[in-house]
């Protein structure tokens, strides 16, 4: 949301815009709520940034979470933000009005609930994929656990794990940032519910030194080039059966078997190859399983039980605290709207086998409504920012006739939806995202990916770079 209306003011001289942002608290997302302790971005700052926006002061490799909420919020109150921000402002739905050519958007105010209705001639959907914590609908009896609980993206610093026997569901990113953080305290024991393996990386982190922060600063294209070899570096090739992920599937077991307890091996490596799922960068996970105090258990859980956890070999596991690191739930539309004939998104996405749009960015039967790091958008390891400000890009130039009032509505055909996505789909077919279940599949291990993009970023910014209106239905201004 930021970077778009960055490029409204920039790129197109626009002031006529306002963010409704659900939080009270302040803008950031994902990176404003997920503050679990050694919460940290796993892509390189230098990369993981906006291209108009580059920052020569990051601290670290791999930033922290503070550090990237500061980035954001620095932007947002350096371009003026704050005046077009409305926060504690949750957009309920928005409704086309054909004959108005507009949408009709309701609001409701957070604190107080009162609800109130606008018209704007363009929506951008700007709320990121990490927005909805998942719980699992697997964990039967979650309610009636009798101690603290919560999930990792909305942490409870004011409950103290000293002392207590903690149970952590789930082994992906955030769980393998912070369990070993709360496992430092050897009072505390940790107990790691795990379903399936996962691949790591080593996390090569380092502080820049000042020198370097000076010459990112003053020597020209020093940053760009540096940024530009991160991305050449994240370049990923997805399809399997290449010796690629042969030696690397033997690198990372290698790593396995060298950072985690002997005990764990059969357990923590993976029959599946590397990429199928997010890999993850590991801030010292496998290592802490050496601890005493933190035990992995890969038995299934039949359900949740008041005093802790019922595994299936009826085994109860007693806990006081349970913290889910489940992820979150990206398959359901971020917006209630309605488009022409008051078609609902989520229904037209039913329709279509699970969520699917023309360059992730439009939907047919939802004139001027444009979404940003929609389905099939993501990278596996890249940046989400390069493809999201190639969308920006796309939709700005979408825009640009409509403030003029040459054109009142652009709407994708579905003819040439549906032949990018067929053409997106065919191309995912051949990738290693099929060889197991991961978020970037719609509910099971042959659901429909719609999270990934089939190619590198250069290919994606190269096919969406800009509109191809014959792809698009416009009505026509009076001017």
């Amino acid at each position: 949301g930021i970077a778009a209306a960055i490029a409204l003011k920039q790129d197109l001289g626009h002031d006529g815009f306002t963010i409704y942002e659900k939080a009270q608290e302040g803008v950031g997302g994902v990176w404003r709520d997920n503050t679990y302790p050694g919460c940290g971005c796993d892509i390189p700052g230098h990369w993981y940034s906006l291209s108009r926006a580059l920052n020569p002061d990051w601290g670290t490799y791999y930033p922290s979470q503070r550090e990237v909420h500061a980035y954001w919020d620095a932007l947002w109150a350096r371009h003026g933000l704050r005046a077009h921000t409305r926060l504690g402002t949750e957009v309920v739905r928005a409704t086309w009005d054909a004959r108005a050519q507009q949408y009709t958007v309701l609001l409701e105010d957070v604190a107080s609930k009162a609800c109130r209705t606008i018209s704007a001639r363009v929506v951008l959907g700007a709320t990121g994929g990490f927005q909805q914590p998942r719980v699992p609908e697997d964990l039967p009896g979650l309610e009636t656990f009798l101690g603290d609980k919560w999930h990792s993206a909305a942490w409870r610093h004011d409950v103290p794990l000293s002392g207590k026997r903690v149970g952590v569901i789930g082994n992906g990113c955030s769980a393998a940032q912070f369990v070993p953080q709360i496992a430092v305290d050897s009072s505390v024991q940790v107990i790691n519910f795990c379903r399936s393996p996962q691949w790591y990386v080593p996390q090569i982190q380092f502080d820049y030194p000042g020198w370097a922060k000076w010459v990112f600063a003053h020597v020209p294209f020093a940053m760009r080039a540096y940024r530009a070899f991160l991305m050449i570096k994240f370049t990923e090739t997805n399809r399997p059966g290449k010796r690629t992920y042969h030696v690397a599937g033997k690198a990372l077991t290698q790593y396995i078997k060298m950072k985690a307890p002997e005990r764990y091996h059969s357990k923590l490596i993976p029959q599946f190859p590397p990429g199928c799922k997010r890999i993850i960068v590991d801030p010292g996970y496998l290592e802490c399983l050496h601890r005493p105090n933190v035990t992995l258990s890969y038995d299934a859980i039949k359900h949740i039980v008041p005093q802790g956890v019922q595994l299936e070999t009826g085994e109860i596991v007693p806990l006081d605290v349970l913290i889910l690191g489940t992820g979150f739930s990206l398959l359901a539309p971020r917006l209630e709207i309605f488009g022409t004939g008051g078609l609902r998104l989520s229904d037209y996405w039913k329709s279509k086998g699970g969520p699917e749009a023309y360059y992730g960015l439009a939907v047919p039967n939802f004139p001027n409504y444009f979404m940003f790091l929609g389905p099939n958008t993501a990278g596996g390891h890249a940046s989400v920012f390069f493809n999201e400000e190639v969308q920006i890009q796309h939709t700005m130039q979408l825009i640009k006739p409509i403030l003029t009032g040459a054109v009142r509505s652009f709407a994708v055909r579905e003819e040439a939806s549906s032949k990018y996505n067929l053409w997106v789909q065919k191309r995912l077919a051949q990738t290693v995202w099929n060889f197991c279940h991961s978020y970037y599949r719609r509910e099971s291990a042959n659901g429909k990916i719609f999270v990934t993009f089939p190619g590198p970023v250069s290919l994606f910014w190269w096919l969406a770079r800009s509109p191809r209106y014959s792809d698009y239905e416009m009505v026509v201004g009076e001017r």
